[in-house]
């Protein structure tokens, strides 16, 4: 891939994704895989204005070994330097930049219920922190290739030549075009323009239905608005979350979903693949689910807390985006979900909330924002779905029929 067009994409990511201001902190969370970008991406952050960036690699192998020889004490251990790390990000905020490119099968194997049990004893240690940070900074999630990844994609393909494709890939759904950032303001106002057509109709709930044999209505909070693309931090710094982001979202009210509904693509969590499952919700929460591959996991993945089995996001997106068009499965949530409409089980926005800038966390989610430690989105889209939005003067106006925009 020419080195033009890379530090065209780091330089997106840092300018419209992060939006780094002028002597800000940077961390960067990213995998082994391509050291050059990063170097790259580094250096566009400096000159985006960073006052100081910090890399911070994860490497799946290396995860598998802590959780095969630490125990669950040790794992779940918040050490002083930890919660000192935690009080300096408080009082600095630092944007924070994710570069996804993990094996979609890079765990298979680990201890999944010791690593869940490790989780949920570290998170009301690190939660307060996490939540006093909430909506007070810039973040990003990009992606690059990993071997493994591209292979996963592009079985038939050489190493090399998979890793190549799945560049092109990433850099097409990423609108890496002559002028990225033109492009991102194009998109940006025609899903701001969707958004407000969404909320103008005044929305009590969606009803979902699919010839696949989903049939789910989940319920809106009267005081939530639908978002996209670009979000807004409480300072009023503007930033792109998601590279790429071809969704309408919104935060439905807790409680509020019945029904079943089936997914369409499989979802890669915590390493694994959960394949052709279906989740039936009562009085909004998760009470059964099944699924051909990894079921265990998705039962698992919905008693991490009391807050996992209920919805945290409904967002829409038409099967005629760039990523559906595509025509493949990238085994990453970040591209998956932006090829179909999607559910997300666990913590919802806050910042969906309307005037969430003069709201604290805790009043948001009074309002109906569900709250967990996790968030998970799960692709529901195709071509059979239909979504009917029921407004609160009682008519039914069509958004999605055939897995397309109905507007």
């Amino acid at each position: 891939m020419k080195q033009t067009i890379l530090r065209s994409y780091a330089r997106l990511i840092a300018r419209v994704g992060a939006n780094i201001q002028k002597g800000q902190d940077v961390i960067i969370r990213c995998g082994l895989d391509q050291p050059r970008f990063v170097e790259l991406l580094v250096d566009e952050c400096y000159k985006a204005g960073a006052r100081k960036v910090r890399v911070e690699f994860d490497h799946q192998p290396l995860e598998k070994l802590h959780v095969r020889h630490q125990t669950v004490t040790t794992m779940a251990k918040v050490e002083e330097w930890e919660k000192a790390r935690l009080r300096h990000w408080q009082d600095t905020l630092p944007c924070r930049i994710y570069l996804a490119s993990e094996d979609p099968d890079g765990l298979k194997g680990i201890n999944q219920k010791k690593m869940a049990k490790a989780d949920r004893k570290r998170w009301p240690i690190v939660k307060p922190y996490w939540d006093d940070m909430e909506n007070k900074y810039q973040w990003c999630i990009a992606a690059v290739p990993g071997a493994a990844w591209a292979k996963k994609v592009f079985p038939g393909l050489p190493k090399g030549r998979a890793i190549e494709k799945l560049w092109e890939m990433i850099l097409f759904t990423s609108r890496v075009t002559d002028d990225p950032v033109a492009a991102w303001n194009e998109h940006n106002r025609d899903l701001h323009d969707r958004c407000a057509y969404l909320n103008s109709l005044g929305i009590a709930e969606l009803h979902y239905r699919g010839d696949n044999g989903t049939d789910l209505t989940v319920g809106m909070i009267p005081e939530a608005e639908f978002k996209g693309g670009g979000d807004t931090t409480r300072k009023g710094i503007f930033f792109n979350p998601n590279i790429p982001t071809e969704e309408c979202f919104i935060s439905p009210m807790r409680g509020k979903a019945e029904g079943i509904v089936y997914a369409t693509k499989p979802l890669s969590y915590q390493g694994e693949l959960i394949e052709n499952f279906s989740v039936r919700f009562e009085n909004g929460k998760a009470v059964e689910v099944h699924a051909d591959r990894n079921e265990a996991l998705l039962q698992q993945m919905i008693e991490m807390d009391e807050g996992a089995p209920y919805l945290g996001e409904c967002a829409l997106v038409p099967v005629d985006s760039p990523i559906s068009e595509a025509n493949m499965l990238f085994y990453e949530t970040l591209f998956d979900e932006n090829a179909a409409c999607h559910l997300a089980l666990g913590t919802g926005f806050a910042d969906t909330i309307k005037g969430f800038q003069d709201k604290t966390l805790e009043e948001c989610r009074e309002l109906g924002v569900n709250e967990s430690m996790i968030h998970v989105d799960f692709m529901i889209g195709y071509e059979g779905l239909d979504i009917d939005a029921v407004t609160r003067d009682g008519k039914t106006v069509p958004v999605i029929r055939r897995g397309k925009w109905a507007f």
